[in-house]
């Protein structure tokens, strides 16, 4: 029998995501403020059993939870509905698609949706530091995703299977597209969980650890900011952009996600600046939710990089990180090209040298209502 769903409130959508372990920084209901030009709406799916819920729910429990962005089609009353790095449901459930994913593909086409997009938190794949650090000096390796992994989640190639069958589709970015469109299906991953920090720093290879300490030499001192400091993280990041070919989004941006999440927790966001000799080096933001850590967005200048701020920050981070409880210490996204020609294999190297293993997941799926509208978007996106 399917689940019930419709609209929740922020604070049953918040209380769902604080009974979990682990929920995407996306999946949380401030998420939405930070996406202006999207509309949100929190979404529950109840189960047929009475007393657990609120009378207005027509009783039943809470079992599921997802945070959904609309984006308008200009001039049209129709919508991409979005939930990145979501819903947060049963993604082992063997009735997946027929008692979870039904009634909200009902739901979004009653709001006006044309097409759906998600991305299920369901991991495929983990490569350990050591298995890319091989794959990264094999010239014969081109891709990550064509390297043996270390470990296979066997239920993940379960779960495509199911939704292929109902009719989602994968999306299947290549090369750099794989790492800058969407969210990232590839991202390193640093596990924390039963590990003391003296394991953690165990784990940083020698050139990680040699900088750390050239940086406590040379007197750099990482310190947490506020909102008042995100002028100053926006200055490097600018430049940061500028010098590695990517887009920056705007100041506002940063100051909006600051209050949002903020406001919701005030650890949810963090921001950390390494100084040196009265300079600020470089920064980077910290997100939060329950004992999942992300390294969000990173800033840095090309002068004195020789103090080695990005490593001092980023252990100041892991530290901080561990001392809250993590079970992870997410570096976000990987590109999964091997190749030295690669302007994102530094970043790679960088990444797993803390330690971090590469950890692929399911990638994100579309479900066309119509397909017309559907089509066009694709090709819309394609051309810009």
């Amino acid at each position: 029998m399917p689940l019930r769903i419709q609209p929740i409130t922020r604070d049953e959508h918040l209380a769902f995501v604080s009974g979990r372990s682990s929920a995407s920084h996306m999946q949380v209901p401030s998420w939405g403020e930070v996406k202006p030009d999207w509309r949100a709406e929190s979404l529950g799916w109840f189960d047929g059993e009475q007393g657990g819920g609120r009378e207005e729910h027509g009783g039943g429990r809470l079992v599921g939870a997802g945070l959904v962005l609309y984006r308008p089609l200009p001039k049209l009353k129709r919508y991409l509905a979005y939930l990145p790095e979501g819903p947060l449901i049963d993604w082992d459930a063997p009735d997946l698609c027929e008692r979870w994913l039904a009634p909200m593909l009902a739901h979004l086409k009653r709001q006006g949706a044309f097409s759906v997009k998600m991305g299920p938190p369901v991991v495929a794949r983990r490569w350990s530091p050591e298995a890319v650090k091989a794959a990264i000096a094999d010239p014969a390796a081109r891709r990550l995703r064509e390297v043996e992994a270390t470990s296979h989640e066997p239920g993940a190639l379960e779960i495509a299977g199911r939704l292929r069958r109902a009719g989602w589709q994968q999306t299947e970015p290549g090369g750099e597209e794989a790492f800058a469109a969407g969210q990232p299906r590839y991202v390193c991953q640093v596990p924390f969980a039963g590990r003391s920090l003296d394991d953690i720093h165990g784990g940083l290879n020698q050139q990680w650890r040699r900088n750390i300490k050239k940086a406590e030499k040379a007197g750099v001192k990482v310190v947490r900011g506020g909102y008042e400091d995100l002028p100053a993280f926006y200055e490097l990041y600018a430049e940061t952009a500028e010098r590695d070919r990517f887009i920056p989004r705007p100041l506002p941006y940063f100051q909006r996600m600051w209050t949002a999440l903020t406001a919701e927790h005030p650890d949810r966001m963090r921001l950390y600046l390494a100084h040196h000799d009265g300079d600020t080096l470089a920064a980077a933001t910290m997100l939060t939710v329950g004992d999942h850590v992300w390294y969000s967005y990173g800033a840095s200048t090309s002068r004195r990089r020789e103090v080695q701020p990005n490593n001092a920050m980023q252990w100041r981070m892991m530290t901080d990180a561990h001392e809250l409880g993590a079970a992870v210490y997410d570096f976000r996204g990987i590109t999964d090209t091997l190749e030295e020609s690669n302007h994102l294999l530094g970043l790679l190297r960088f990444k797993v040298g803390a330690g971090g293993e590469a950890v692929e997941y399911l990638g994100e799926w579309d479900f066309p209502l119509n397909r017309l509208l559907h089509k066009a978007l694709d090709l819309y996106m394609a051309r810009r």
